[in-house]
């Protein structure tokens, strides 16, 4: 009843809303003529300038004229294609700075002007036809997380359009040894899904100084919905960028790979040099008693996702996303900071266009926002958003121990983490209240399961960093049961690029603008330490041939989990149980030792496949066994499967 109520209210709200013009159609062109349309409650004028390119100062000027939604208009008549335009309004008599429009779709070089261009033209080849890999459940999903210039600048990634959208397209890449990279590195690994690090206009590169090879992440939003310059073969052609994205990520859907958004609704890259706070200062953003700009993105600024026109403009932004660009899902940065009713407007709105699309991000802030804390989006709420699911650093604290302090994790030797690992397992649901605590998602797909991400120390240096007197062998080992419980969790699974060839980032725990040679995948490592890659690729395929690793709903996962008792701290040991009409296999066991020493635990007796025994996995079975007992290698976790 619950969820019918929410959906209810906030499929109203979109209604009410319906009836006022788009912010999306800040620009429409046709060969005729071009109309114009722009949000401001505050501007006593607005006018319009067009430019016939993106650097001369001579403009035309247009009035504007505001209609009973404080939406300002214009039609200008004539082909426009290729000019540019920025807009500026009259404030307390004085007139703002100029800047693009808030909803630009195309802009200049470095996103100074927005662009007027024919969007049919950007679309590739085939783009019509461009259709979404299919997708049964949401926690069916592989997502691996990765920022194009390190999955691509390493001189042995084979790719030759290196840090270009362009660069995940090419079929046929290698390394020097011979093994495959790119795309197909991707194909072979068998994710289903592609995360790459924000991908829209950011403020943080200049686009005119590419050559310098100047690094950042991007969590610093310009236009929200342009690409980014800097991945463009020629930032300088605004339809070029657009053209290139779309290639991207058609090449993507036609090796079976869907593609997740990172996007950061939650700041901008500052307030005076950005169109939400030029167009209407102080609407867009939250702000502290004394009138200061509210922090709890830590970047400066918070954006007020609860004010309806933040809100309508993050619910078309997504759709923008998912229609134009064919995007599959989004990953929301400090989500944390967004209200719940956002979120589950933006659920609603992406369902109507398809209900596959994925919704997911941080359940945090980096600070405390200014507002009520019970209506944020934070992960304890997710359970109130339903098919919104929030990272969990639950399952990764259990794991590999606190980002904040440098102790180890269950995978390591510390079995402290021991009631958190089974709660993630669960999927962090109601499952076992009194032994586990109380769930905070509604279903397991909400809950995502996870070890390492862009953010705090890749998993071999963590690993080092809280381990440092273990050898390589034994820190591989911790590597791969890490991930292994990850991987045979209830809920929807996350990577980190380059986990899988053991990348390092040489200790530095925040590279955010680290040069490449830091944040780069070696893909000489997929040579180098071939067995760590075989182990994460079979471990996947476990996953998705074993339906029993994923059940998808909370009752399933009630009804088919235990967990069997064991005799050591140091042991998880569980059991899926009943699966006939659901797995190939009768039941599932799944033993983790987090020790350094061998143990035994009792297990049903039964007749068994080895999946996975001692730092090795095969999807196709190592070997059978009947028993009642097992013997699990140090830092290991050995998975059977009942015939």
């Amino acid at each position: 009843m619950k969820k019918l109520i929410l959906f209810i209210v906030a499929t109203l709200t979109l209604v009410a809303c319906s009836k006022q013009p788009r912010l999306e159609d800040e620009c429409l062109y046709s060969k005729s003529k071009t109309q114009f349309c722009f949000w401001s409650p505050v501007a006593e004028q607005m006018e319009l300038r067009i430019y016939g390119d993106s650097e001369t100062p001579e403009a035309q000027t247009f009035a504007l004229k505001k209609d009973k939604y404080n939406f300002w208009h214009q039609t200008v008549k004539g082909d426009l294609a290729g000019k540019f335009y920025t807009i500026r309004s009259r404030q307390n008599g004085e007139w703002a700075e100029e800047a693009p429009g808030i909803f630009a779709k195309a802009v200049s070089v470095n996103g100074t002007r927005a662009a007027i261009i024919d969007m049919s033209r950007t679309n590739p080849d085939g783009w019509t036809d461009d259709k979404r890999p299919a997708m049964t459940d949401p926690t069916d999903i592989v997502v691996y997380e990765t920022h194009l210039r390190d999955f691509t600048m390493s001189v042995n990634s084979g790719i030759q359009n290196k840090g270009k959208f362009i660069a995940l397209t090419e079929n046929g890449t290698k390394t020097p040894e011979g093994l495959s990279s790119g795309i197909d590195h991707l194909k072979e690994l068998g994710i289903t899904h592609l995360q790459i690090l924000p991908m829209f206009d950011y403020g943080s590169i200049d686009e005119t100084t590419l050559v310098l090879g100047n690094y950042n992440w991007g969590y610093d939003p310009i236009n929200y919905n342009v690409p980014e310059g800097g991945y463009s073969v020629d930032p300088y052609d605004p339809a070029q960028r657009i053209y290139e994205a779309k290639q991207m990520i058609q090449a993507l859907h036609q090796a079976g790979i869907r593609v997740v958004m990172d996007v950061v609704y939650n700041h901008t890259y500052n307030v005076a040099g950005c169109a939400l706070g030029r167009v209407v200062p102080e609407y867009f953003y939250r702000l502290n008693a004394d009138g200061s700009y509210a922090n709890g993105s830590g970047c400066g600024n918070e954006t007020a996702s609860d004010h309806e026109m933040m809100r309508r403009f993050m619910v078309e932004s997504v759709c923008y996303w998912a229609r134009e660009y064919h995007v599959d899902g989004f990953r929301f940065d400090l989500m944390g900071i967004h209200d719940q009713e956002t979120m589950r407007q933006i659920r609603l709105a992406l369902d109507q266009i398809d209900p596959t699309i994925l919704t997911y991000g941080e359940g945090w802030a980096a600070m405390s926002p200014a507002y009520p804390y019970e209506e944020l989006a934070m992960k304890q709420f997710t359970y109130k958003m339903p098919r919104v699911g929030a990272f969990s650093d639950d399952i990764r604290n259990a794991l590999i121990g606190s980002p904040f302090d440098h102790l180890r994790g269950f995978a390591s030797g510390n079995p402290q983490g021991r009631q958190a690992l089974c709660f993630g397992i669960a999927g962090g649901i109601n499952y076992d209240e009194k032994e586990f605590g109380e769930g905070w998602s509604g279903e397991p797909m909400q809950h995502v399961s996870y070890i390492t991400c862009h953010d705090n120390y890749c998993l071999r240096d963590r690993i080092e960093v809280s381990a440092p007197e273990e050898t390589e062998a034994t820190r591989i080992r911790m590597n791969k049961l890490a991930q292994t419980a990850v991987l045979v969790s209830q809920g929807m699974t996350f990577i980190y690029g380059g986990e899988e060839l053991y990348r390092t980032k040489r200790g530095i725990d925040n590279s955010y603008q680290s040069p490449d040679s830091i944040n780069i995948i070696p893909w000489e490592n997929k040579q180098l330490y071939n067995d760590l890659y075989e182990y994460y690729r079979q471990m996947i395929q476990i996953r998705r041939q074993h339906k029993g690793f994923r059940l998808g709903t909370a009752e399933l996962v009630n009804r088919h989990l235990d967990f069997l008792p064991t005799e050591q701290e140091s042991l998880v040991a569980f059991r899926l149980k009943e699966l006939e009409g659901i797995d190939s296999a009768k039941s599932l066991i799944v033993v983790l030792n987090g020790s350094a020493e061998p143990a035994e635990t009792n297990i049903p007796m039964g007749e068994y496949v080895v999946l996975a025994q001692d730092g090795k996995a095969n999807a196709e079975g190592l070997t059978t066994v009947s028993t009642m007992q097992l013997t699990v290698a140090p830092y290991s976790a050995t998975i059977l499967a009942e015939k």
